[in-house]
């Protein structure tokens, strides 16, 4: 999957976002769902509280909903607790 100028962008913003609220969190990887290959999962770590974990998710949500309604990129923040080499694509 190739993703975009516009896909990149609104990527860099969320996790930037993601970042600000969320600073132990890490990218890992982005690659396509094994589900539907126009939809962008967004690997990155979990915090080690669950409780931030929760937080992350539903912060993550709303903003990912925000990406969907208004230009139309489905993509999800994927939080993980394994250990993955990071290989962004």
């Amino acid at each position: 999957m190739k993703i975009n100028f516009k896909q990149e962008e609104l990527i860099d913003e969320l996790l930037n976002s993601v970042k600000k609220n969320f600073p132990e969190v890490e990218l890992i990887n982005i690659t396509e769902s094994p589900e539907d290959s126009d939809s962008l999962w967004i690997l990155v770590t979990a915090p080690k509280d669950e409780t931030k974990e929760i937080e992350l998710r539903e912060f993550a949500s709303d903003k990912t909903t925000d990406i969907l309604t208004d230009y139309g990129y489905h993509m999800l923040i994927m939080p993980s607790r394994k250990e993955y080499k990071r290989d962004v694509i």
